[in-house]
């Protein structure tokens, strides 16, 4: 029989599961066994990956916390039971400390109280006020009567080490949904406590943005909870009156912080003061300053008086900012006078604001929506936003607007859908009539949004409580596959809903002919016969500017007179492309330029890129795929990244530029390996890509229609993609 048994229990929400059990897995302790209650597909697969280290109890989707912990508890055999939610996390210690101190501890008592430390999307390892309490109470085993300060201790079951016998005693008392009701009733049913002030827990708090509103009936339920526990405490006087002081600052402070809409408010205010009246003990004396004023309040149900008192001190404390800040802020009014008059316009529900790669002109997602938009729903107009210097690079008749002018004030404030594939100023107002549509603009290899805390040189001052509050705008988010789906989750958490569609600018590498290589290839210059082999690396946060990783001359005259290296330079840096003397040679085309870069894929023969998503959209036409990695570790450890491309390539893999010129010059670059890795490779990342995607989001935002009624997605070995260069242009 092992001491403990870690149940980890609940969904893989934002993907925080595979790290904690990644962690675990790798301190295996002898003594210690670890349960998953795995709710649902998602956290299902992510435990079986860890089998045997770890017994996996499936559970469907919607499984309620108390109910997995349940299930958990059922399959475990430990002595002692842990309850760690998939969304936390496990100290590297953690296990062993609490393991030992386990075994040391005498039969009466039933619940060890362990530290913990709090992590956000913003920061990690916050040290938890309880650490000093803990300690106070030293190592020996207490009565909860003679330490009823212990109630003070955060309401984490996370922080309760439960004796397996003392669970099943009281499974139905402990076995809420409300976990911070399960971790007071803990202790109230305890017959002795131990404390260990030892971190054994990191409370992850997921943002509220990201997380279903909080109902009314939640609101209200905070009361019932602490009523139905100081039943528990009816008649001992120590544990009820600090129950008692712990349930009237929790109901104030949830009033103060809620947000709740008044009418909830007014009823929650109602219930909170007949609790606090009729729970009140004997003899009991509120405290003097603020704090008693407001208990007086609660106390006397007196509602408006309470909501004075609140608003004469937000008022003192407006007063000494806008003292502080006032001159910027007129500043800031003048400015945008006009944006905030438009707001008061009616939404045009016929207004399309459109916009693509911070405001560079007609590409990628948004022009591909654009363009099936003009077809299935004519009667919306679109408004493209575009920089002044871009302009003159629009596609003739292209109703344009430039950011700063008049009418993209009025567009901007107007306009019933926003479509984007970055994200619009911090500025723009996110009106309850306007739709929001983040399209992206590839799938995620390299560690994207939150996930880029840990990586500086990614980040480079990124604000990301700016970039939380643009995501919170979002009403709909396209995915091309579930691993860019999850992944979205995690870097960006909020309430959008995940269109798993596709991506509309890959639905021409399903509808393109062999008429439509052709004339690409023409424009392009590239004989028939003739093979084309486009590079295209990424940028790499670590580099000021373009860096060339390859001696492209040498690689031209190795690859010889029948091979066209398409170079294309990636638009974070000016000047990206091959040197001019080089290009005039006829071998190596500069096509940094030129857009679209789905034009650029009709052409090619093959694509040689390193880290670049035009990989994942490359993919959708089957043909030849080559990584040059020349500095892969250096780029994982920099910017960070989501799977180990090294491990999953798409085809072959060159260290070195001598490895890729011999994959180009043999027929490593196309032969039955290359072709089995690029298989797996498109039904992992070409999952929702078989050339409806716009329609399918079309007819989803735009017109309303529901998933159901949307065109099913084609599985990948039914699709049939654009004819490759060899089938298009024979010799």
């Amino acid at each position: 029989m092992p001491e403990l048994s870690v149940i980890v229990h609940g969904p893989n929400t934002q993907d925080h599961l595979t790290g904690l059990l990644d962690s675990m897995a790798a301190r295996p302790l002898p003594d210690v066994e670890i349960v998953v209650a795995a709710v649902g597909d998602w956290a299902r697969r992510t435990a079986e990956r860890h089998s045997p280290y770890v017994q996996v109890v499936p559970l469907p989707d919607g499984t309620g916390d108390a109910a997995a912990r349940a299930a958990g508890a059922e399959r475990a055999a430990g002595r002692w039971l842990h309850f760690v939610h998939a969304k936390d996390g496990l100290p590297a210690a953690g296990p062993h400390t609490v393991a030992e101190r386990l075994a040391a501890l005498p039969d009466p008592v039933d619940v060890l109280l362990v530290d913990h430390v709090r992590s956000t999307w913003r920061s990690a390892g916050l040290p938890s006020p309880d650490g000093p309490l803990l300690a106070r109470a030293g190592r020996a085993d207490l009565a909860l009567d003679d330490s009823a300060r212990l109630l003070r201790l955060t309401p984490l079951l996370g922080t309760r080490v439960l004796r397996a016998a003392f669970w099943r005693a009281h499974r139905a008392r402990l076995g809420s949904d409300d976990e911070a009701h399960a971790a007071l009733a803990a202790l109230l049913l305890a017959d002795r406590v131990a404390c260990l002030p030892h971190v054994a827990l990191d409370d992850r708090r997921l943002r509220s943005a990201a997380l279903p509103p909080v109902t009314a009936e939640q609101r209200y339920a905070l009361i019932d909870r602490y009523e139905s526990l100081l039943d528990l405490a009816r008649e001992r006087p120590a544990v009820h009156t600090v129950l008692y002081e712990i349930m009237v600052r929790d109901c104030l402070r949830t009033f103060a912080r809620g947000g709740m809409p008044d009418d909830v408010a007014r009823e929650f205010f109602h219930r909170a003061s007949t609790a606090a009246l009729r729970r009140r003990p004997d003899g009991y004396r509120r405290p003097a300053g603020p704090e008693g004023v407001r208990r007086a309040l609660l106390e006397e149900g007196a509602y408006t008086r309470y909501r004075a008192f609140q608003h004469a001190n937000h008022a003192r404390r407006a007063v000494r900012s806008t003292v502080r800040t006032g001159r910027h802020r007129l500043a800031a009014r003048v400015r945008d006078q006009q944006y905030r008059l438009a707001l008061h316009r009616p939404v045009d529900p016929q207004l399309a604001v459109f916009a693509a790669y911070w405001n560079r002109g007609v590409a990628c997602n948004p022009a591909a929506i654009a363009a099936k938009l003009a077809e299935l729903a004519p009667d919306i107009h679109p408004v493209w936003v575009v920089t002044a210097e871009n302009v003159a690079l629009l596609p003739p008749g292209t109703d344009h607007v430039v950011p700063g002018t008049r009418r993209y004030a009025e567009v901007i404030a107007t306009a019933k859908y926003l479509v984007n594939n970055v994200n619009f100023p911090n500025a723009v107002v996110k009106r309850p009539d306007a739709v929001h549509l983040q399209t992206h603009h590839g799938t995620p290899l390299k560690r994207m949004g939150l996930d880029q805390l840990a990586h500086p040189a990614a980040a480079q001052g990124l604000d990301f409580a700016a970039l939380l509050h643009r995501v919170d705008k979002w009403d709909y988010s396209i995915s091309a596959n579930s691993h860019t789906t999850r992944m979205w989750q995690r870097a960006y958490p909020s309430r959008y809903v995940s269109l798993d569609h596709g991506y509309p600018r890959n639905d021409v590498y399903y509808t393109a002919g062999a008429e439509d290589v052709r004339a690409i290839r023409a424009r392009l210059g590239i004989p028939p016969g003739r093979r084309a082999v486009l590079y295209a690396p990424t940028h790499r946060d670590y580099e000021a500017g373009w860096t060339p990783r390859l001696d492209l001359a040498a690689l031209a005259d190795r690859l010889g007179e029948d091979t066209v290296l398409l170079v294309r330079g990636h638009y974070f840096y000016d000047g990206g492309g091959p040197p001019a003397g080089l290009r005039r040679s006829g071998r190596v085309l500069d096509v940094s330029s030129y857009d679209p870069v789905e034009e650029l894929c009709l052409a090619a023969d093959a694509l040689v890129t390193d880290y670049s998503s035009i990989m994942f959209d490359y993919a959708n036409l089957d043909r030849p795929l080559i990584i040059h990695a020349d500095d892969w570790e250096t780029y994982r450890i920099t910017r960070g990244v989501y799977f180990d491309l090294m491990a999953e390539a798409p085809g072959p893999v060159a260290r070195t530029q001598e490895e890729l010129t011999e994959i180009l010059t043999t027929d490593a670059w196309r032969d039955d390996r290359a072709a089995k890795a690029r298989a797996a490779f498109r039904r992992r990342f070409c999952e929702y890509d078989d050339g409806r995607a716009a329609e399918r989001v079309v007819r989803r935002v735009f017109l309303g229609q529901d998933e159901a009624s949307l065109p099913p997605v084609l599985p990948v070995e039914q699709r049939t993609p654009a004819p490759s260069p060899e089938e298009a242009c024979p010799s």
